[in-house]
């Protein structure tokens, strides 16, 4: 069978014409030198999978989670052919997909590679949460041979039929391009359409690429790929101006305003812009919960998370007083709102999108960039701190947990107490679905110390994966995942990943026997699962090969010992860390959100 698409067989260039590609940084593309001076130098790997791999290296990608299947293979070879990256095999597709999260949130962009239809279906839970979270994620996918398009030949990995268009489709919905490459005439021009379309977007794409392709020459890859350069979007001037306008004279009358920071301030690259804004008002500043760790919290005015009726102390009280509120990027749904019950009052608000301003019941202004327009209000706004001095003036310091007494059984907020400890710039948090939400809300992170959780689609199980790609995307901080035993369940193979890539994170596990969150929204005997021998899973896991120390943890004088030894002679190992806790300790913050969201799901049917 012919293995070359179209007329045209480029071959390689003459090894004496040019020297392999050197790459001196993780972010950049350095053009391949000639060895002499002659016409139309080009790059040692002129193929699709060489452009690929180029290109990866070029948005900041030096490291993609993979899973090895026979379409994906030789598009393998290519992507660990390139000095500058790193493949990382997963044990599923699912964390794959997961990790690619977890380094994209590190690294703005992130990449999986998996097999066709059997990986491209696994991968698409993780993909669908990227897509929530506004990720931009490269989902790679080995597709069929190019020569079976258009056939009535039946492929492995399918479900059975000749189209292969059951995988395309699925994606469809949970990526914002697809390119399904079959010909190198193309393949240039997808590809990178697909890549700074995830890029603009900030969300995930989908490429499939014919297994017989990634290794065929082609002329439209003999170069080096020029750089990207994105046109940066701009505001409607007059937009702008009338946004900002309307906007200070709503705020410079509200006796008592305040700002609060949304989860879209991370798709708008607009943080610094509102911490500008904050410092130029004066007003009381808080954050959604999804939002944490993207708003300073040593900031002076910072008063905590607004989560309605689960709120930090105070916050709720400040926010919901306000006789206005600027709210930059939130997302009010279910679980955000606490069901639906956050006493807010549409009238006072001014609802700032990545590229859209709402004031109050009107007027509304599109086209303005939140970027922009938090900077042009910042010069606008007179100064106003009553909210913070009110809050100031009730403010109650935090309490401490009663003391145990000796060899007490463990209960979770001494263990938070101790994690408090533990955080400084060098740590990062991921916080998974379930009781952690809220117990890593009420965390104060030092300055530049991370924060990550999947709060829009919750999926349980993502922090494996995502614990394993945020360590991997910046290894100069010490990750320390809080995880419920529920949870861990469902992902828990990508910690030999962690091992194999030697990972130095603290993995906290924490086991209450079930589900917890779900007992708080319905409790059944669903909610009980096998209780597993964790710290002997990770044993075994370990097998004697990298650098594993476990433990398991029954009262406080254990704990303070294994974190001394995890953050001491442990120190450069993967650390786990089995806590175990009464099945019913959990935070108060979820016994009322549980309640809540319980209602919620309950309303009865609209009356027809």
């Amino acid at each position: 069978m012919d293995t070359k698409i179209g007329s045209l067989d480029a071959p390689k260039p003459n090894s004496n014409d040019v020297v392999s590609c050197n790459h001196t940084s993780s972010a950049a593309i350095q053009p391949c030198l000639p060895a002499t001076v002659i016409n139309g130098a080009g790059c040692s790997d002129s193929t699709l999978g060489g452009h690929l791999a180029r290109r990866l290296v070029e948005i900041g990608v030096t490291d993609v989670f993979s899973v090895p299947g026979d379409f994906n293979l030789t598009l393998l070879d290519h992507l660990i052919a390139e000095p500058a990256l790193n493949l990382v095999g997963c044990c599923n597709e699912l964390n794959a997909g997961y990790a690619a999260d977890g380094y994209a949130r590190a690294r703005g962009v992130g990449a999986c590679v998996v097999t066709f239809t059997v990986g491209g279906l696994s991968v698409l839970n993780a993909i669908a949460g990227a897509y929530s979270e506004n990720l931009p994620l490269i989902c790679i996918v080995g597709g069929p041979n190019s020569n079976d398009y258009g056939t009535s030949r039946i492929l492995h990995h399918t479900i059975g039929l000749p189209d292969f268009s059951q995988e395309l489709r699925c994606f469809q919905t949970i990526t914002c391009f697809q390119a399904v490459v079959n010909n190198l005439e193309d393949a240039h021009e997808l590809i990178d359409t697909a890549i700074s379309t995830a890029l603009k977007e900030s969300k995930p794409v989908y490429i499939s690429i014919s297994c017989n392709l990634p290794g065929i020459p082609h002329p439209t890859f003999s170069r080096d790929p020029v750089r990207f350069s994105l046109s940066p979007r701009l505001s409607n001037k007059m937009g702008l101006e009338a946004a900002v306008e309307a906007a200070a004279e709503f705020l410079n009358k509200a006796v008592k305003p305040v700002l609060v920071g949304g989860p879209k301030l991370r798709v708008a690259t607009a943080s610094d812009a509102f911490v500008e804004l904050a410092d130029a008002c004066g007003y009381a500043l808080a954050v959604m919960p999804s939002a944490k760790g993207q708003v300073p919290e040593h900031h002076p005015h910072f008063i905590g998370t607004y989560w309605g009726a689960v709120s930090t102390a105070f916050c709720a009280e400040i926010v919901e007083s306000a006789d206005a509120y600027l709210f930059a990027g939130p997302i009010f749904n279910d679980y955000s709102s606490v069901g639906y019950s956050l006493l807010l009052k549409k009238e006072k608000a001014i609802i700032v999108q990545p590229d859209r301003v709402v004031i109050a019941n009107g007027p509304a202004f599109g086209c303005v960039l939140m970027k922009d327009f938090l900077k042009a209000l910042a010069k606008r706004l007179k100064h106003n701190n009553t909210a913070y001095e009110n809050y100031h003036r009730i403010f109650v310091p935090d309490g401490h947990p009663l003391k145990a007494a000796p060899r007490e059984p463990l209960r979770v907020n001494v263990l938070f107490q101790h994690i408090q400890n533990m955080l400084s710039g060098e740590t990062a948090v991921i916080a998974e679905t379930g009781d952690s939400w809220f117990n890593c809300q009420k965390l104060k992170l030092p300055k530049a110390c991370g924060y990550e959780f999947q709060m829009q689609y919750g999926s349980i199980g993502w922090s494996v994966g995502a614990t394993l790609g945020y360590a991997q995307a910046v290894p100069e901080k010490r990750v320390i995942a809080c995880i419920g035993d529920g949870s861990f369940q469902v992902t828990a193979q990508d910690v030999s990943t962690m091992l194999r890539c030697g990972q130095k994170t603290i993995i906290f596990l924490i086991n209450n026997g079930g589900y917890t969150i779900e007992v708080e929204i319905h409790d059944g005997p669903y909610n009980v699962i096998k209780n597993w021998n964790y710290t002997g899973l990770i044993d075994a896991i370990h097998n004697g090969e990298g650098k594993c120390w476990t433990a398991k943890v029954f009262c406080e004088e254990e704990l303070v010992e294994a974190i001394a030894t995890a953050t001491g002679p442990k120190k450069d190992s993967l650390c786990f860390i089995e806590v175990i806790v009464h099945k019913d300790d959990t935070s108060k913050e979820l016994l009322e959100w549980g309640s809540r969201v319980s209602a919620a799901n309950s309303r009865p049917p609209n009356p027809q």
